[in-house]
Order: structure tokens, then sequence, then C-alpha cells
């Protein structure tokens, strides 16, 4: 079974986002990657000292194919470096991981097939 991890800005955390509304809709990624046969999970982050830790913690939860970044960390141009600083915890806790980026966070399960 492959699977796949997926990082996002926690969007509870975005002023302006309804957060619940995009929570709902991660969440029903999750259940499209089950539905596919594909072992997923999700690690939300916001940019302060514990985003390290939960990430590498994510990351070191198993042997990930696909780890997909969301446009939420990609998109703004603020989190420049912490987009950069988690390419580089993947490289370094998930060496064998394609890398895929989402548009929303309603493809995610297709960013990741295009990995598989």
């Amino acid at each position: 079974m492959s699977s796949v991890l997926v990082i996002g800005y926690d969007p509870e955390a975005i002023p302006g986002i309804d957060g619940k509304s995009v929570l709902a809709v991660l969440d029903h990624e999750l259940v499209r990657f089950a539905e596919q046969g594909i072992d997923a999970a999700l690690s939300l982050v916001v940019f302060d000292e514990a985003a390290e830790a939960t990430l590498v913690a994510a990351l070191a939860r198993q042997p990930w194919d696909v780890v997909v970044i969301g446009g939420g960390i990609r998109k703004a141009e603020q989190l420049l470096t912490f987009f950069e600083h988690i390419v580089n915890l993947i490289r370094r806790h998930a060496p064998q991981a394609a890398i895929a980026f989402n548009t929303n966070a309603g493809d995610s399960v297709e960013a990741a097939r295009r990995q598989l």
C-alpha cells in the first residue's frame, strides 16, 4: 500500500480563512486517499518553535512514498524560508519520499498520484 503525508499550514491560524471549511476539505481528502487504497496522514503546522518537532515526528512515523506540501506553506511569500526548511526536513527525514505540491486543499490526492 502506498503512503502519503500531507503537510499543510493550519488553516485555523490563517487570518481571514474559514479554517473549519478548509479542515472539512482536508478530512474529505483523507477519505479519498483511503478509497484509492492509499494510506494517508495529515500534519498541520504553524510557523512557530514547535513546527520542526511536529514535522520531524510526522516524517519519522513511517516510510512515506510521497510528501505533499500544501499551498498555504508554499504560496505565502513571508513563509519562503519556512517552505525551504520543510523541503530540507523532508530530504533529511524522509529521503525516499517524492515531493508533490497541491494547488488547493481539495487536490492533494491528484498531487500525490502524479508521484506514485
